[in-house]
């Protein structure tokens, strides 16, 4: 059995914002099996980190920043802006897609672990994760 689901997140701009909630209040209370997120954007990504110290997400945001700067002369593609290429940069150096198993209709993350989507652009946008579950 599996079904299928979209959470709907508004974003503020780059950043990390927490899904794990919105994922848990989706799963049947007894289900068990295998949750899948994929994300249907390309400037934006999804990725499980460090969910009680927020100092982690601004030193991630940073390093990534330093990584892969917006507006660098070398991109060719700046259709929407000096964001636009380095976002979907950074989109292809994390993943697009997780899987983590449920037990008892709870996400099986660890202690300090969260599912966040991770903003890459300036500007706010609504994204969409698409959530299955396959039991």
């Amino acid at each position: 059995m599996a079904f299928l689901e979209t959470i709907l997140c508004n974003t503020k701009g780059k950043g990390l914002y927490e899904l794990s909630n919105q994922v848990n209040d989706l799963l049947p209370s007894n289900a068990e099996g295998l949750c899948h997120l994929f994300i249907l954007h390309t400037s934006a990504s999804l990725v499980i980190t460090e969910n009680a110290d927020p100092s982690v997400h601004s030193d991630l945001e940073n390093f990534m920043s330093r990584l892969v700067t917006d507006g660098d002369p070398l991109y060719k593609h700046t259709a929407e802006g000096p964001d636009d290429m380095s976002a979907h940069i950074r989109s292809v150096l994390t993943k697009s897609e997780l899987n983590i198993p449920v037990k008892a209709g709870q996400l099986m993350l660890g202690v300090w672990q969260g599912i966040y989507l991770w903003e890459h652009r300036n500007h706010g946008h609504r994204r969409s994760v698409v959530c299955t579950l396959i039991t």
